[in-house]
């Protein structure tokens, strides 16, 4: 990249959990921050630049009566709002005491009682399952169970007020189906139906029958199972795959919802999705469409496919679209009256069926509460800082308070400036976006990425070429990318897992006209942190060398001849000649560093930062030594640093972006490196 090589990425089973307890005690506690100016004589200037990313993000929402409640998500502390249709505004709040995220709300079959699941760090002894009394709303939600997986993604409440959980979170530990009895308060376990399965997002409740749904993720590793949909009959808690054959190749199952005597299922991977007769499980109808969050209005069954929502109609048979707008993540689906009400990561929209248009309510306008957000990728450039957040990217510009937030679906992972334009590695499935300043445009799609190719890792720019070169990762079905995009001509070259099948492309840095790609591989076998250099003209490897590490590549960036790279795990820092091809050295990074981290170059100096650290690499020695100690920044996809024109470092010091000015002891380690 023009700048820095950055952007180390939590797996997508991890949901970024590592770096959130350091973030949510510092925005807990309310520590000052602002300290501008030397910390010692050889110490940096540190200039705190206030929270990087402010703004209310969601990650569920359910209707009840005429109010849209919304979970949130990366917020501390975690919260319900809702949101009332007829006056569109946000009329009521409450404050969960754990968990970072929340994915599943249910209410019970009187909409008194709305029950929340939360994300959480680990299994602390905290609740992740609450509820809120909706008939005195301004008493707060409470804790009523913790069940024995990490995380909890999807909650029902069956007519007798029961309530059953699914969720998991440890790849290691298959997830098992809860049960939570408010009536005397225990919670259950009513067992792994498959030992297999590294996920469980999806549950429904009927009378009779809870059902269940499973799958894998990335990490579950090779020989983890495919997407299953358990029927556990309540009486006898016995439980059958019901899963129809037309969807049994899929990856997980991703939706459970009652209809109208049938039970819509979402499944991630063939294509479909199923509509099973509740009477007879053996019944079923293939919709040819990949749908979550089912709802029915008479004989129209909605559903969420992105970019939009869908009927499919089930006396015609036919699809049609009812929003085709691009409104982002939809991260819930109601009908109300006549009108279908779905919440994306900004608005309430409701939609007229008959007539495919739609009202949006904006949630910030409506009074929902924002605040400090973990962040993602991270650029500087052209005198502006961009900082990604769920669904928005903030543009810090000189000035104070010189804020603004452009809306961009998904997530920007990583990202780059180039001559004023920012190129975003874009989560998830959208490819490489660009945002000119210039001319107001919001940030779009300029490139594609292949099919899975869903998780752009590191963006940087190859100046010799004039190509903006990614590495990506294949969430579900391993492996990776690199993808380089032109943007004088638009035109994107692509190789599927240039490195191996196991090893995704998590590292990319350039020199020369030369990308080098480094591999990391999660399985228990195989290589892990190859380095291939890689010729991104005629698309095709020059050369590799596996420098042996015991966890895969976290980070690359090259000085001078060298290319160094930071390997996951604290497992090590590594420095491989360019010009020889050798490994010239090794070091430990534990002192520093606790699992990912992120390199760039400023001033001719290697830094790096980690969870906890901001650290340089001395260029004659290799030796690495404590530039910011307890930086403990608020990423939720892995520390990043980057550096702008003049050498300035941008990263993260808790929620607030910072910038590290080197000053007169980088020159003098300059000095000592100079004839390297």
């Amino acid at each position: 990249m023009a700048n820095a090589t950055f952007n180390r990425r939590r797996l997508l089973q991890a949901s970024g959990a590592g770096s959130l307890a350091a973030v949510f005690a510092a925005l807990a506690d309310g520590t000052a921050m602002a300290d501008s100016g030397r910390l010692a004589a050889d110490s940096p200037a540190i200039t705190d630049l206030g929270p990087a990313v402010v703004q209310f993000s969601l990650m569920s929402s359910l209707l009840v009566g005429d109010t849209v409640y919304i979970g949130s998500r990366n917020l501390n502390p975690a919260r319900i709002v809702g949101f009332h249709l007829p006056t569109g505004t946000i009329t009521a709040r409450t404050d969960l005491g754990s968990g970072y995220s929340i994915q599943a709300l249910a209410a019970d079959a009187t909409g008194r009682y709305l029950y929340a699941g939360v994300l959480r760090d680990g299994i602390d002894g905290k609740p992740n399952i609450y509820r809120w009394d909706l008939g005195t709303p301004d008493l707060p939600a409470v804790g009523v169970a913790e069940t024995g997986d990490r995380d909890i993604r999807a909650l029902a409440v069956a007519p007798d007020g029961r309530v059953y959980a699914a969720g998991g979170g440890q790849t290691t530990n298959p997830p098992a189906l809860w049960e939570y009895d408010p009536g005397t308060g225990a919670t259950t376990s009513w067992g792994v139906p498959d030992p297999g399965a590294t996920i469980a997002q999806a549950i429904a409740a009927t009378a009779s029958t809870v059902y269940f749904g499973t799958g894998s993720t990335l990490g579950g590793g090779s020989g983890s199972s495919p997407a299953r949909l358990f029927a556990f009959d309540r009486a006898t808690r016995m439980s059958a795959n019901i899963l129809p054959a037309d969807v049994a190749t899929g990856v997980s199952v991703t939706s459970l919802n009652v209809l109208d005597g049938q039970l819509g299922v979402g499944v991630k991977g063939p294509g479909k999705s199923v509509l099973i007769n509740l009477s007879d499980h053996t019944d079923y109808t293939v919709i040819p469409k990949t749908g979550v969050m089912f709802r029915q209005l008479g004989n129209q069954v909605f559903f969420v496919k992105e970019p939009g929502v869908w009927a499919y109609n089930t006396g015609t048979k036919k699809i049609t679209q009812i929003l085709t707008e691009d409104v982002g993540a939809i991260w819930g689906l109601d009908v109300f009256g006549s009108q279908a009400v779905a919440v994306s990561s900004y608005d309430v929209i409701s939609i007229n069926p008959a007539t495919a248009t739609a009202l949006k309510y904006d949630l910030a306008g409506a009074g929902a509460p924002g605040g400090p957000q973990l962040c993602m990728g991270l650029a500087a450039g052209a005198g502006d800082v961009y900082v990604g957040g769920t669904g928005t990217i903030a543009r810090h510009q000189a000035g104070p308070a010189a804020v603004s937030y452009l809306r961009a679906t998904g997530e920007a992972k990583d990202a780059v400036v180039v001559g004023g334009i920012l190129y975003t590695g874009q989560y998830n499935s959208r490819g490489i976006y660009a945002y000119d300043p210039a001319t107001g445009q919001l940030p779009h799609q300029v490139a594609a990425l292949p099919a899975g190719q869903n998780r752009p890792l590191d963006i940087c720019w190859d100046a010799t070429n004039g190509l903006v070169l990614a590495g990506a990762q294949n969430d579900t079905g391993g492996g990776g990318c690199f993808a380089a995009y032109n943007p004088a001509t638009g035109q994107v070259t692509t190789k599927v897992n240039p490195i191996d099948t196991l090893q995704m492309v998590r590292a990319v840095a350039t020199k020369d006209g030369v990308a080098y790609l480094g591999g990391d591989n999660i399985y228990g076998t195989g290589p892990r942190s190859t380095v291939v250099a890689w010729d991104p003209t005629t698309n095709q490897e020059l050369w590799r060398l596996d420098p042996g590490q015991t966890s895969g590549v976290a980070a690359l960036a090259i000085q001078g001849r060298y290319l160094y790279g930071m390997s996951r795990r604290a497992a090590g820092l590594f420095v491989i000649d360019l010009e020889t091809r050798a490994l010239v050295h090794t070091g430990d990074l534990r002192s520093v560093c606790t699992d990912f981290g992120a390199l760039t170059v400023s001033r001719g100096m290697v830094y790096g930062v980690s969870d906890t650290t901001v650290f340089r690499i001395d260029p004659a020695t290799f030796a690495v030594s404590v530039v910011v100690a307890g930086i403990n920044g608020g990423w939720y996809s892995g520390p990043h640093i980057t550096a702008d024109e003049q050498g300035a470092l941008y990263t993260l010091r808790g929620p607030n972006l910072v910038r590290i000015d080197g000053g007169a002891a980088v020159q003098g380690l300059r000095r000592q490196g100079s004839g390297r």
